[in-house]
């Protein structure tokens, strides 16, 4: 399974005083030195955390894989045709979130989500579409000529009981399990951290996980480093 790091949370902490750091690119270089498999940004409408300059400086330094997050709106389209990243990943957006609240409803907006699909093909960019681990969405996702899926692990990783999470565990290996015999690449992600990672690594059709948020908090304890160490060891174990 690899691993890549979402360093949305790093252009959180500049841009809270309009600064210039902590800056997301060095980080985001300094993570691929330290191991990981990729980087991923969400280059929001608003542009709350990563903008532009971000995206494109990544593009050029990054020797590992850039996987930009984005909704499906033409000016965002646009700056990624133009971009040209390794993977989009295309995400439900909305202005009052704190962060992604839950995949995209496929079925219901099948027309927008094939015709942006279709524009990132024409630039040769594959298309992921992050989705619940519902089957009738993964389906839709196939469909529509959707390259991978992108499974939400908010529900497992916000569980309560013992139960619950591994409920959730059993429909995401499901999902997973249904999306490769569509032929579709799968990731997930959304809440991962170091103290659900070990019963995640159960499911065995995952290609790779996104995690973000639960690194770069460990980080301002024990240093990047060390931070993405422990991640990659928790995702290592055999």
């Amino acid at each position: 399974m690899k691993f890549s790091l979402n360093v949305d949370h790093v252009a959180v902490l500049r841009n809270a005083r309009a600064e210039e750091n902590p800056d997301p690119v060095t980080y985001a270089l300094m993570a691929e030195l330290y191991g990981v498999d990729g980087i991923v940004v969400h280059l929001r409408e608003d542009r709350r955390h990563i903008n532009e300059r971000d995206v494109r400086l990544l593009r050029e330094q990054l020797k590992t894989k850039l996987d930009l997050e984005m909704a499906a709106v033409p000016e965002i389209i646009d700056i990624a045709c133009d971009v040209i990243p390794d993977l989009v990943t295309l995400v439900p957006e909305k202005r009052e979130e704190l962060t992604t609240e839950g995949g995209l409803n496929v079925i219901d907006n099948v027309e927008l989500i094939k015709d942006t699909i279709d524009q990132l093909h024409d630039s040769d960019i594959p298309v992921s579409l992050f989705v619940e681990p519902d089957l009738n969405q993964i389906d839709a996702a196939a469909e529509i000529n959707a390259d991978l899926i992108e499974i939400h692990t908010g529900v497992y990783a916000n569980a309560i009981t013992e139960e619950d999470a591994f409920d959730e565990l059993e429909r995401i290996r499901q999902a997973a399990i249904h999306a490769k015999k569509l032929s579709l690449g799968v990731n997930a992600g959304h809440g991962l951290n170091y103290s659900n990672m070990k019963e995640f690594m159960a499911i065995q059709d995952i290609d790779e996980v996104s995690i973000g948020q639960a690194v770069i908090a460990r980080s301002v304890f024990v240093g990047i480093e060390q931070a993405i160490k422990e991640m990659l060891n928790l995702i290592n174990i055999k």
